[in-house]
């Protein structure tokens, strides 16, 4: 997912996997340092390329639907392909699954940096994501692998905090680079790290399988790629083709299609990647709608967050990515606690109380305007939802791990953790309908108040998809010019606040589920 907040059920996934090679008290080191940096890799990498998408908007004179693909191609491959990566490490070897998700995440990146058009770039994040897909579920299952039980909680621990602090300085990083060289050093800052990957892991790592895994679920995995994807193409384009354009019905039908045979399928093989006999369980279905619910109003107003604070507000690719450095500080610092809630409260309270002041911080930020100081605009909401997520991702996690029987662990940690990325990837398409025709519509307020020669007007009119990144044509009047400007700013915080608003529903939403679907029983 392209936030700040890591998806629940990371350590859980750890948790699950049997301890089949058990590491020497000399390599502890060495495997902490392999799965601590590759699992940096893909949270640096979600959080830096939001902060970097305003100059990517510049480079490439590319339209806010070109950049939503940009952070789109790469989560809909992590995303459909996050459970399959899983079993295909179980069956085929961690290490080595691991191995070639942290070379093609490499190469990736590589490309990435080095991409020469907009398409090229959404087509190298696509392999990026492939990559993440095999990489992400193997860092865990390595750690959870090289563990026994009595000693996994302490690993899984130090593995939380530098992943945590990991994520928390990846932006600033990022920033700083983007800032004093260029967008390409986003990407270009993954190879390093991913060769001291391969290396360690080559060296030090063990290999590790479990022998009773599943058979690979190539044709579920085709499915839900397909139909998620068709599904993200119609959001997307419809904003530019319209509702109506054949390609868009074409894409809405076969994702239909897709989704309808990926449910059937599902439910006739023998080892189906998404079991549907889990859903059995109200408490675990009722963790995943809120989920779905929850991570969605993050990623979709999360998403914009940057370019407000770049294109609007002025700040600094710096500036913006240490802008959710509080919501990082306060969840890690609250994850501790959080996580004896259930015990003492019964999953259902936390998973109520934690969404709603999520709730509360966006709503704040759905008050926001045009100008105002970090302190006093942007801190608040961010420390309310820090508090909020922070109330509520343990045990959420908790709830997810309790629901099913225990061999079903890995799978139910799985299903949570891409449930929670499929709902990013939603939101943002979603978001971006609304978002546009928000802007749009405000924009056309504010051009009929001024009096522009037809030409400029025209010019104005031919970069609206750009939204906040438009270009003004320089030769302007500058009270014109900056009559323009104003209300670029005034319409980009108008949808900006729409989408908040939004994500505060949704965020209530996910309350409402817990308080309706999940059990308020104690655990003993």
């Amino acid at each position: 997912m392209s936030t700040t907040v890591r998806t629940p059920c990371d350590e859980a996934i750890a948790r699950s996997t049997r301890a089949s090679a058990p590491c020497a008290p000399g390599a502890e080191r060495w495997i902490f340092a392999a799965t601590i940096l590759a699992s940096s890799l893909v949270f640096i990498d979600g959080t830096v390329v939001n902060v970097a998408l305003p100059q990517l908007q510049r480079a490439f004179d590319a339209t806010i639907f070109q950049t939503q693909w940009v952070v789109e191609s790469y989560a809909l491959f992590l995303a459909t392909l996050l459970l399959l990566g899983g079993v295909a490490g179980d069956r085929y070897g961690r290490r080595r699954v691991f191995s070639i998700g942290v070379f093609v995440f490499a190469v990736a990146s590589a490309w990435c940096a080095f991409a020469h058009s907009i398409d090229e770039l959404i087509l190298a994040r696509a392999v990026q994501g492939i990559g993440g897909a095999l990489l992400v579920p193997g860092s865990l299952a390595i750690l959870g692998a090289s563990f026994p039980q009595e000693r996994r909680g302490k690993a899984i621990g130090i593995w939380s905090g530098y992943t945590a602090i990991a994520g928390a300085l990846g932006p600033v990083l990022g920033g700083w680079l983007i800032d004093h060289f260029s967008w390409r050093w986003a990407f270009l800052l993954n190879i390093p790290l991913a060769i001291a990957v391969l290396a360690i892991t080559h060296w030090r790592v063990g290999e590790s399988r479990d022998p009773v895994a599943p058979a690979l679920d190539w044709t579920g995995a085709a499915l839900a790629t397909a139909g998620i994807g068709a599904l993200v193409f119609g959001l997307i384009e419809a904003a530019q083709r319209g509702w109506a354009d054949p390609w868009i019905v074409g894409a809405f039908v076969s994702s239909a299609i897709a989704l309808a045979a990926f449910a059937l399928l599902e439910s006739r093989v023998p080892s189906p990647m998404l079991p549907p006999r889990v859903f059995r369980s109200r408490n675990f279905t009722g963790a995943n709608v809120l989920t779905l619910l929850l991570y969605a109003a993050l990623g979709g107003g999360l998403f914009f967050l940057p370019l407000d604070l770049i294109q609007v507000h002025g700040y600094s690719a710096t500036a913006a990515g240490a802008a959710l450095l509080p919501l990082v500080i306060i969840m890690f610092v609250l994850s501790g606690w959080a996580g004896g809630l259930v015990d003492r409260y019964g999953a259902r309270l936390p998973l109520v109380v934690g969404p709603s002041i999520a709730a509360a911080g966006f709503a704040l930020f759905a008050v926001s305007g045009v100008g105002g100081s970090y302190w006093t605009t942007f801190f608040p909401p961010i420390v309310v939802l820090g508090l909020g997520m922070g109330v509520c991702v343990a045990p959420l996690t908790t709830t997810v791990m309790n629901a099913l029987d225990t061999s079903l662990a890995g799978v139910a940690s799985g299903i949570n953790n891409a449930m929670s990325r499929v709902a990013g990837l939603l939101a943002i398409a979603l978001f971006g309908i609304v978002m546009n025709y928000v802007f749009c519509t405000h924009l056309q307020q504010h051009l009929d108040a001024i009096a522009l020669p037809p030409d400029v007007l025209h010019a104005i009119t031919a970069e609206r998809a750009k939204l906040g990144a438009m270009q003004i044509p320089q030769t302007l009047d500058p009270t014109l010019r900056k009559a323009l400007q104003e209300a670029v700013a005034e319409s980009f915080v108008a949808g900006f606040r729409c989408v908040m608003s939004i994500s505060a529903l949704l965020a209530l939403a996910s309350a409402g589920i817990a308080w309706l679907m999940i059990s308020g029983k104690r655990r003993r």
